[in-house]
């Protein structure tokens, strides 16, 4: 079927300049500056007098004054760092907030620090982070390395699409589609494997995909949900979040291997949150900009010491 095109689409860098021009400028119908806001964010109530002995990872955080967490830097909505400011954002930033709040440390002894998927594992293990929140799925090979508290979160890969689009409701309908991944990825061996008539492009980042989607030189782009929406948020009127997700991906928060005192610590944090409404009013204010609603939060898995 022949599509009629409409003029190509700024990319989204540029889109996102031109909005936060507007949006500083303060004209009547200026778009607001899109992303979260910190006098929207919830505040978390800091555990006074919190104590936790048995944990080594806590004990040295304690005595060095402040937490230091490990994050993404580039992925909106999750784990963004403004490079201008050097805050970061996102709903993966809220719950380590509400991690180190139930750990007794005040937001000005967080230091975030940014870490590569490659490298977590590594991080953890030597000391450089004390937990790590950052779309990091638990697996089982992962747990030989690592311990994980969670999930806090259920992602699973999806599909990314302009708003224009309609012949894309889901990975059924690849088949002759220009799709785009990160080269080498989870997601793109998926597509690959899973929908072999898909035509596969590969970038180093999503924001490559994302741009070559805006212009039209790719029909989709796929990886987990909460990443995609990111990019929705962003650019609403622009791109829009298609389907059922078609994996599960269970975000946890790594922690040093062994260091049982503080999984368990975090697993009641994380309960505690999401029973007090924090979970949800963290969502709110950032993946729910994406106009998708909170979900039900995952159930704890709790596992055996090791």
């Amino acid at each position: 079927m022949q599509r009629t095109h409409r003029t190509p689409l700024l990319p989204l860098a540029l889109l996102l300049a031109v909005s936060s021009v507007l949006g500083g400028c303060g004209r009547e119908g200026s778009p607001p500056v899109k992303g979260p806001q910190p006098d929207q964010l919830p505040v978390y109530q800091v555990q006074s007098g919190f104590t936790l002995p048995d944990s080594g990872t806590w004990n040295r955080a304690k005595k060095r004054g402040k937490l230091v967490v490990g994050a993404k830097e580039d992925q909106p909505y999750m784990g963004e760092k403004d490079p201008a400011t050097g805050r970061y954002s996102g709903f993966d930033i809220e719950v380590a907030k509400m991690m180190a709040a139930s750990l007794g440390f005040e937001p000005s002894d967080v230091e975030f620090r940014t870490i590569a998927s490659a490298n977590r594992e590594t991080a953890l293990q030597n000391g450089q982070i004390d937990y790590y929140v950052g779309t990091y799925t638990i697996n089982d090979n992962r747990k030989k390395l690592v311990g994980f508290a969670g999930p806090y979160y259920q992602a699973g890969q999806s599909l990314l699409v302009r708003t224009d689009e309609n012949d894309i409701a889901g990975p059924q309908d690849l088949a002759g589609k220009r799709v785009c991944s990160a080269a080498g990825s989870t997601p793109y061996q998926r597509i690959e494997k899973d929908y072999p008539k898909a035509e596969l492009v590969a970038y180093d980042t999503y924001s490559v995909c994302v741009d070559n989607l805006l212009t039209y030189q790719v029909d989709a782009v796929t990886t987990d949900d909460t990443i995609l929406m990111g990019y929705a948020a962003k650019v609403p009127d622009e791109l829009k979040v298609v389907g059922k997700p078609f994996s599960e991906e269970p975000y946890g928060i790594g922690v040093p291997r062994g260091d049982n005192a503080l999984r368990f610590a975090l697993d009641d944090a994380i309960a505690a949150h999401e029973k007090n409404g924090d979970w949800k009013k963290a969502y709110d204010a950032t993946l729910g900009l994406s106009g998708v609603p909170a979900p039900t939060p995952p159930a704890i898995d709790r596992y055996p010491a090791s």
